[in-house]
């Protein structure tokens, strides 16, 4: 598969620092109080930022580096887990994105449909989805699976929020950027995936786990967009 210049984003400044480390920067732009930098990354043009928390941050980000010329994105980031075989420092790769707080039940909507838009889960890209299991299987053999991302602007810790979640929209791990990231590909035609790494089970006990673990699990995002990266 072959891209002029791949879209990588970061929800954390740790893995942002990481890539500054490794990549040969030759511009950087910025535009809404974001910095994007562009440069050569294992002999491919990319361009990266931090986006900033919640959905928001996350369109805004998207959008702006599309328009700089990213024609794939790669989202990084931290999440809950929701599947019960998930455990602190395994990986989710996306097959879809759905806002889990897109919510006008009320109005005879589903939980997570966004009224009158053509679609309300945004689907991944096959290509990207098998890169980045690839890379996981490589890196973290047995530690990874392919499921739906839920995004809300929300942190859940709630042990009932996260089986509703779980059993009424089928979500493999909860967090705060992934289907804004998403939404905007789609609008714009851009193919994306989101790898997330868990970072708590979304149970109550993120004030034990989250300071712990989330260098960690930054660590896990940016070896897998590394070794993606290399096989691309």
């Amino acid at each position: 598969m072959t891209f002029n210049k791949i879209g990588i984003i970061g929800a954390m400044v740790e893995e942002i620092e990481l890539l500054g480390q490794h990549v040969q920067v030759t511009k950087e732009t910025v535009k809404a109080g974001i910095t994007y930098y562009e440069g050569q990354f294992h002999g491919k043009t990319v361009i990266y930022c931090k986006s900033g928390v919640g959905k928001v941050n996350a369109a805004v980000c998207t959008q702006i580096l599309i328009d700089l010329g990213a024609d794939c994105v790669l989202f990084t980031g931290v999440a809950g887990a929701i599947d019960l075989s998930l455990n602190i420092g395994d990986i989710v790769v996306s097959t879809s994105c759905v806002q889990h707080d897109m919510d006008c039940s009320p109005l005879g909507f589903a939980r997570g449909e966004i009224p009158f838009h053509v679609r309300s889960e945004f689907v991944a890209d096959e290509r990207l989805v098998q890169l980045a299991v690839d890379s996981s299987n490589r890196l973290f053999e047995g530690r990874s699976l392919k499921g739906i991302v839920l995004s809300g602007d929300q942190f859940i810790a709630s042990r009932e929020t996260v089986a509703l979640l779980r059993e009424t929209m089928n979500g493999a791990c909860a967090e705060m950027e992934g289907a804004s990231v998403a939404h905007v590909c789609d609008m714009n035609e851009v193919p994306f995936v989101v790898i997330r790494s868990m970072s708590d089970k979304a149970d109550g006990s993120a004030h034990v786990n989250f300071p712990e673990f989330t260098v960690k699990a930054a660590n896990n995002s940016y070896a897998i967009i590394d070794d993606m990266l290399r096989h691309m």
